[in-house]
């Protein structure tokens, strides 16, 4: 059973048990659809990647506290040339915290958990990485979802797992590319963690669409 996700690197501790992976699943949801049509007026961010493109449909009224901060990574350029640095191809596809030289790179600080906000960790949402024991330690790191993770959700302040992880937008374009990532070859690098693609994965360039 997966207790929680946590940042790979120096600052974190894992807390994986594989032995119980969550299964794909078979629901057909939106995010199945490689490229899907926003009748809305919420942000967009386009993910250059080495991989191809991925656009995400960002979610400002459940979660402004989080989009605005991914936002100010965005336009800072921050995510330019930084890795998905840890794939689990059952469960999730993290980035935004090292560098293409698989430096840590120095974030803004953490922000409030907005969990809380009745989105749900589906198959093609974007959410907040944060420490396992800390729910209130989101900055830049952020992950893919790429099966259904209930366990992510929240569901009560009684402990840290079950005060769940902040969805704060979808792909609406790329899941294909995103499908295809969870398939990549994985090591251990001992700065970063387990779960390192053997041949990088690197967001060239993070722009809001206009």
């Amino acid at each position: 059973m997966l207790n929680s996700v946590l940042l790979a690197g120096t600052r974190m501790v894992q807390e994986l048990d594989l032995g119980n992976k969550p299964k794909i699943s078979d629901s057909k949801n939106s995010s199945e659809n490689s490229e899907q049509v926003s009748l809305n007026n919420n942000p967009k961010v386009e993910l250059l990647t080495n991989k191809g493109s991925i656009v995400i449909e960002l979610f400002p009224d459940q979660a402004p506290l989080t989009v605005k901060n991914f936002l100010a990574y965005v336009q800072s350029g921050f995510y330019n040339n930084t890795l998905f640095h840890r794939v689990i191809k059952n469960l999730l596809i993290q980035g935004g915290g090292y560098s293409n030289t698989l430096k840590m790179k120095a974030d803004r600080g953490y922000i409030k958990s907005e969990a809380n906000n009745g989105l749900s960790n589906t198959r093609g949402t974007i959410a907040a990485a944060r420490r396992a024991n800390d729910s209130e330690s989101a900055s830049s790191q952020f992950f893919f979802n790429v099966v259904d993770n209930p366990q992510f959700d929240f569901s009560s302040t009684n402990t840290m797992s079950s005060r769940g992880y902040t969805v704060f937008g979808k792909i609406i374009k790329g899941q294909e590319i995103v499908d295809a990532m969870r398939l990549s070859p994985t090591t251990r690098i001992d700065s970063i963690g387990d779960y390192v693609p053997k041949n990088p994965i690197i967001i060239s360039q993070a722009r809001v669409q206009e």
